[in-house]
């Protein structure tokens, strides 16, 4: 009896556990670099096009894109936060797990506006001001889109996924999912604005693993 209490102890407490952890990155096409190695943009006509900085891409998320049944658990963080600053929503995207309620306080003078047409979680929270703060709760998995109807610029993504096994780079493209239990997963690294890429990993039963991401525009149906 001592035994199984002892070896129940070992897996509720993670002991059986390993790290994930890496780097992400984006890089453009070679075929787009054609263009600005002729000089075109320094053509009045082109030269105020803002080009995507492939190198100061962020925003990635890394998660585990599988059900894991052995897994039953609330959020672990059941509340989150997007704040509404200078015509910002901060952060830009927010990875959540199923269940998990996020706060929208407004902390500018003016109104502003939160709502969402996205099919994981239609809302609209109206006009309210600073001191005044809504929430809502993200039942269903799936990208949801958010904006104010009055701001063009003020847009954020919430990423709702399907078990807390997830991380959001931080501002050098690093990543780290701890406490992953012993096995075998897909891997997906993400960003709103390019393929995700999916790499299939083992988890050890103790110590840590290394899975780096290079994203681009690839791998989608040609026409």
């Amino acid at each position: 009896m001592k035994i199984f209490a002892a070896i129940f102890l070992l897996i509720s407490c993670n002991v059986f556990a390993g790290t994930i952890k890496g780097h992400v990155k984006a890089q453009p096409r070679p075929e787009a670099m054609e263009d600005v190695e002729s000089g075109k943009y320094e053509n009045r006509k082109y030269k105020f096009l803002e080009r995507v900085d492939y190198d100061e891409m962020k925003d990635f998320v890394v998660y585990v894109d599988q059900p894991i049944s052995n897994i039953n658990q609330p959020p672990p963080k059941p509340m989150q936060v997007v704040i509404q600053k200078d015509g910002t929503f901060k952060p830009h995207v927010l990875p959540v797990m199923v269940g998990t309620t996020v706060e929208w306080p407004n902390n500018d003078d003016i109104f502003h506006n939160v709502f969402s047409i996205s099919e994981a979680k239609p809302f609209d929270l109206g006009f309210y001001k600073s001191h005044e703060v809504k929430r809502v709760t993200f039942d269903k998995p799936g990208r949801v889109d958010i904006f104010c109807s009055i701001h063009t610029r003020m847009n954020c993504i919430v990423l709702v996924l399907e078990n807390p096994f997830f991380a959001a780079t931080d501002k050098d493209g690093n990543y780290q999912i701890p406490d992953l239990p012993a096995g075998a997963y897909r891997l997906k690294a993400w960003h709103e604005r390019l393929p995700s890429q999916t790499m299939d990993v083992t988890v050890p039963v103790n110590g840590e693993i290394s899975q780096d991401f290079v994203l681009t525009v690839t791998g989608l149906p040609k026409y």
